[in-house]
């Protein structure tokens, strides 16, 4: 069974950091991508950034790009995403996805990140 666990999240002031993690445990090895997800209260969830499994191909949202760098441990069951000069409109639950085939179809159960002024 593949079982995703987020950390990392918390409370920051804007401009401010923060890393996420995802681990990945079970069988990894039919993942093709890995993704982050967040969704704002009231507001649908919406794609942030993915990876594909070697590392190299890298995708980000229009409202991130610039700021945020998603990345991969040596063993590629561990995968990050780097938040640098976070805004307010950054707060919500971010998610960690993993992509078989075409879809998304195992999800982690998120980490809150909060950004105050």
């Amino acid at each position: 069974q593949v079982q995703l666990v987020e950390s990392g999240g918390g409370l920051v002031q804007a401009g401010g950091s923060l890393r996420l993690s995802c681990a990945a445990s079970g069988r990894t090895f039919t993942y093709a991508r890995m993704g982050w997800f967040r969704q704002a209260p009231g507001k649908e969830r919406e794609f942030v950034a993915s990876i594909d499994w070697t590392g190299n191909l890298r995708y980000y949202a229009d409202s991130v790009k610039g700021r945020f760098t998603i990345s991969t441990y040596n063993d590629k069951n561990t995968f990050y995403l780097q938040m640098n000069n976070l805004k307010l409109e950054d707060t919500a639950v971010y998610y960690c996805a993993a992509k078989q085939a075409a879809t998304w179809s195992d999800w982690g159960q998120g980490t809150q990140v909060t950004v105050s002024s």
